[in-house]
């Protein structure tokens, strides 16, 4: 069986966890939820497993030596430099024009923490071996609340492995969140896809043909330096971007999803780090870093690195002291943070 080719996409303009993360060194580049950066975790997810290629990694020029300075000793390792920030469609385009016809790509984000790695790998294999018959393969990941935060896929007709999609859903609201939690047909769509590179780029060409065609001309006009891959950025520039989900998997005919149950989380917010950190939490449901007092606290999220946090009969409420600011938000207020003046003029 062929090995699977990683693709890590790699972005991201540090706003929804500022204070600490920042433009210049944004989530994935951060030790958040152990010693180890998103990035570095999830290198090592397809490490030391003879059934995965070296990783393939999209990202900006802005991030490139952090990068290569986070990938450490990673034999193989490609980096392709998007010379503009267009979604995730352009960019997992250039990774498929740059692999085999017939290789099978995996693409994760390089910033989701994921507790459980066999299951990881696990749902890679199930994933790789529908991409290999010429299925768009999500990753639907296991829903245990009702969140309005994350788009849905419905689950059809049963495949080896999987299900077909038979409905791809935006955000609900509350109420619709509850109702498909409650019907078990509904898992979280977690931004994790498997392709045959060939097959994914003739769907774009289908779909999107101006995107495909332009992604060509960009490999094509291309060069290599190192381990680096510099699209021409021309062509790069024109493309009119968009998600992967709008361009290609909503309109293919082959949509499939594997389920994940693997203790995921896209750390897209402060609420989402203290619940990924609940192992560390006291008996109220407090997560402390750095120096904390919570004194009648529940359910209190605390990080600084450096000023004391001191906080009294709080409950529910994120108070982030980093880089010379402070932020105090309520769990339900931590999806607004990306949008303060604060995280958006850097």
């Amino acid at each position: 069986m062929s090995v699977i080719h990683p693709v890590i996409l790699c972005g991201g303009s540090g706003t929804r966890l500022w204070p600490v993360s920042r433009k210049a060194v944004p989530k994935p580049f951060l030790p958040l939820v152990s010693e180890e950066t998103l990035f570095q975790q999830a290198v090592r997810r397809v490490a030391g497993d003879g059934g995965f290629a070296p990783p393939m990694v999209v990202a900006g020029a802005a991030h490139a030596d952090l990068i290569m300075a986070q990938w450490g000793d990673t034999p193989g390792a490609r980096l392709v430099i998007e010379p503009a920030a267009k979604n995730t469609a352009p960019a997992i385009a250039l990774a498929a024009a740059l692999l085999p016809e017939d290789a099978v790509m995996l693409v994760c984000p390089s910033d989701h923490h994921i507790a459980d790695t066999d299951a990881f790998r696990a749902a890679a294999y199930a994933a790789a071996a529908l991409a290999r018959e010429d299925y768009l393969v999500s990753f639907g990941i296991a829903a245990d609340r009702p969140e309005t935060g994350y788009g849905y896929l419905r689950r059809g007709e049963p495949l080896p492995g999987g299900y077909a999609i038979r409905e791809f859903v935006e955000k609900p609201d509350l109420a619709r969140a509850e109702a498909y939690l409650a019907s078990g047909e509904y898992s979280w769509n977690g931004g994790i896809f498997a392709f045959r590179a060939g097959h994914l780029l003739a769907e774009l060409a289908a779909h999107r043909p101006e995107m495909a065609r332009l992604v060509a001309e960009a490999v094509a006009g291309g060069s290599t330096e190192g381990a680096c891959f510099h699209p021409a950025p021309g062509p790069f520039a024109a493309i009119d971007g968009d998600s992967i989900d709008y361009a290609v998997m909503e309109n293919t005919a082959r949509a499939a999803m594997v389920p994940a149950d693997m203790g995921w989380s896209d750390i897209g917010n402060w609420a989402a780090l203290a619940d990924a950190l609940a192992g560390e939490a006291d008996g109220a449901g407090n997560v402390a870093r750095g120096a904390a007092d919570l004194a009648g606290c529940s359910g209190v999220f605390a990080m600084t690195d450096g000023p004391r946090i001191s906080a009294v009969g709080l409950s529910d409420i994120c108070i982030i002291v980093a880089n010379g600011e402070v932020l105090v938000t309520t769990r339900d207020g931590a999806q607004a943070v990306g949008k303060l003046p604060g995280a958006l003029n850097q």
